[in-house]
C-alpha cells in the first residue's frame, strides 16, 4: 500500500492537508521568484542579464517555476503522510523531467528540487513549524538515507564530489541545512536591519554570505579549486567589508558580479541555498 493512500482522511482533514499543501507549493514558488529576480548576485541569472549562462535566462528559470511548482504540492502531501526518502526521490525525478521538458532539457532548478523538495516534506509533516524545525526533521528522518541514496555518476555535481572529496548538496541536507541556519537567514536577516523594507539587499547579503562559506560544487565544476578560492575570497571580503551596510554597496557588487562572469562562474549551489533560506524564513516560526 502506498504511503500516501494509507489511511482515509476524513473529509474536512483532507481539505485542510489540501489547502496547506497549496500553501506550502506556494512558498517554495515565491522563494524561487524573489532568488530570480535578485540582482546583483555574481554569476547568476536574473532579470538583468544571464550571469555566467549561455543556455537560459530569467525566461527559462520562470517556465521551469512554473513547471516543478506542483510537484512541491506532492512532496509536502508526501511528508504530510511520513513518506520514506525513495518515495519523494520518485516525486523528485518526476519534477525533473517537467523541468527539463519546459526548457529544452535545461537544468535550472536539479539542486532546488532536491533541497527546496525536502524542506516542502518537511513543512507538511510540521504544522506551523518552530526555529530549526524543517532541517531538524530532514536530518533525523531522511539524513540516513540521503547519505546512502543512488548517486548519479554522470552527474557533474556528483563528479565533482567524488573528485574533490566534497559532500556538497547531500551531506548539507544530511545535515539538516546547517549554511542555512547558521549562515544564510542571520545574514538574510542583517540585511534587513540594514536597508529596512528593501528585500533585494538582503538577499544580496545572504547570498554573497552563501558564496562566502559553502563548498559549492557548481563552481568546483566551472573553476576547479582555484575558481571556488578565488569566489570564496571575494564574497568573503564584500561581507568582511560592509557587506550591503557599506555605502556604494550595490556598484561593488555588480563588480563582484562581472568579474565571476569574466571567470565563467556560477555559485548555483548558493542560489539554490538562498532560495531554501527564503523559504525557511517565510514558513518557520521567528527565533
Amino acid at each position: 500500500m502506498s504511503p500516501l493512500s494509507a489511511r482515509r482522511p476524513h473529509p474536512n482533514e483532507d481539505i485542510d492537508r489540501s489547502a496547506m499543501a497549496d500553501t506550502i507549493a506556494r512558498a517554495a514558488a515565491e522563494a524561487l521568484r524573489l532568488e530570480l529576480e535578485t540582482y546583483p548576485k555574481p554569476g547568476l541569472v536574473s532579470p538583468i542579464d544571464s550571469g555566467s549562462h549561455a543556455d537560459m535566462d530569467a525566461g527559462t528559470f520562470r517556465a521551469s517555476t512554473a513547471a516543478i511548482a506542483p510537484f512541491f504540492r506532492d512532496l509536502a502531501l508526501a511528508g504530510r503522510a511520513g513518506a520514506p526518502m525513495p518515495a519523494l526521490r520518485r516525486i523528485g525525478l518526476q519534477a525533473e523531467a517537467s523541468m527539463r521538458a519546459a526548457t529544452g532539457g535545461v537544468n535550472t532548478h536539479r539542486g532546488a528540487i532536491f533541497g527546496l523538495g525536502l524542506l516542502c516534506a518537511a513543512a507538511g509533516a510540521v504544522p506551523r513549524p518552530a526555529a530549526g524545525a524543517l532541517g531538524a526533521l530532514v536530518r533525523d528522518r531522511y539524513g540516513a538515507t540521503i547519505l546512502d541514496g543512488p548517486v548519479l555518476l554522470h552527474a557533474p555535481g556528483a563528479r565533482v564530489r567524488r573528485h574533490h572529496g566534497v559532500g556538497g548538496a547531500p551531506a548539507e541536507a544530511a545535515a539538516g541545512f546547517p549554511s542555512l541556519y547558521r549562515v544564510g537567514l542571520p545574514a538574510l536577516r542583517r540585511g534587513r536591519q540594514f536597508h529596512p523594507g528593501d528585500g533585494e539587499a538582503a538577499r544580496v547579503e545572504a547570498c554573497l554570505a552563501l558564496i562566502a562559506h559553502i563548498e559549492d560544487t557548481n563552481l568546483l565544476h566551472r573553476g576547479g579549486p582555484d575558481g571556488l578560492n578565488y569566489a570564496r575570497a571575494e564574497a568573503a571580503r564584500f561581507i568582511a567589508e560592509g557587506g550591503v551596510a557599506r555605502a556604494g554597496w550595490r556598484g561593488h557588487a555588480e563588480a563582484l558580479h562581472r568579474a565571476f562572469v569574466a571567470r565563467n562562474l556560477s555559485p548555483g549551489g548558493a542560489a539554490d541555498l538562498l532560495a531554501m533560506t527564503l523559504f525557511v524564513d517565510a514558513v518557520e516560526a521567528r527565533p
